[in-house]
């Protein structure tokens, strides 16, 4: 059984550093093509592909990534 995840972003407080982005071994996170209220594009799950690894959240410089594990 494959482990499923999901992430939370932070979305106002995100600034698009990227470092999540090249973290992700399964390509889930990519960054928005919107901007938030400081005019960073910020970093959104793109696809349902998530294991819960957590290389997203221990990368993040500014802590606003959350990984929850999902139940099957």
């Amino acid at each position: 059984m494959a482990k499923r995840g999901t992430i939370d972003i932070d979305v106002v407080i995100c600034k698009g550093c990227e470092l999540c982005v090249v973290a992700c071994p399964f390509n889930v996170i990519e960054l928005a093509k919107e901007v938030n209220a400081k005019g960073y594009h910020f970093a959104v799950m793109k696809n349902e592909g998530c294991t819960g690894c957590a290389n997203c959240g221990v990368v993040c410089p500014d802590s606003v990534i959350t990984v929850y594990m999902l139940k099957d």
